[in-house]
């Protein structure tokens, strides 16, 4: 999986052909993002919700351009205490070796049942490209880890990373599970320098 620009980006199956792609066509829309399969049909529109406290984002069928909450498929936010814990790792800028881990829920189908309780968590640090995504079991549905050059411990840069999708679970799903964590992961304060 290669991440490429950061209005867009690209997807690349174990066979080096394209799989998915990202693109806000929707900038003036709120934000919203549109994941397409290689031959660029849309298969799901995510879009943040404005005035949420916790970065939630919404995944909707097909490109949406009027959404309701009824339409909804899914909605994947941060928890709070991961708001502080994202703030406090990022400011001592994890100086004693302390990795920084975090939990997401994701709630699939939330109109139809009014709970809490996500049907998937990811766990482990997305930033550092470590992480699973699991059902609210503990069943692993899929896994995210930094690319290394084949042979060799070389790693290659964070938005170049494999994603692992254990049979039975819809890939497209999955992978707007990992475009919207990319969306609301804190990331690291990176200066810019000119000359």
């Amino acid at each position: 999986m290669s991440f490429q620009g950061t209005d867009g980006f690209t997807v690349f199956d174990s066979c080096g052909q394209l799989a998915f792609r990202v693109d806000n066509y929707t900038r003036k829309d709120g934000g919203g993002l549109v994941l397409m399969d290689g031959s660029g049909n849309a298969l799901l529109t995510l879009k943040p919700q404005m005035m949420s406290m916790q970065y939630q984002w919404n995944g909707y069928r097909g490109e949406a351009s009027r959404t309701s909450p009824k339409s909804r498929e899914f909605a994947m936010r941060r928890p709070r205490s991961v708001l502080i814990h994202g703030i406090t790792s990022s400011s001592n800028n994890n100086k004693k070796g302390m990795r920084s881990r975090s939990v997401h829920g994701i709630i699939i189908k939330p109109n139809k049942q009014n709970r809490s309780t996500p049907d998937f968590k990811v766990e482990g640090s997305f930033r550092r490209r470590d992480c699973k995504i699991k059902t609210s079991s503990g069943a692993l549905v899929a896994k995210i880890a930094r690319k290394r050059v084949v042979n060799s411990t070389i790693l290659l840069s964070d938005d170049v990373f494999s994603l692992e999708v254990q049979p039975g679970y819809e890939p497209q799903l999955i992978m707007a599970f990992v475009v919207i964590l990319d969306r609301i992961s804190p990331k690291p304060f990176a200066p810019v320098l000119c000359s």
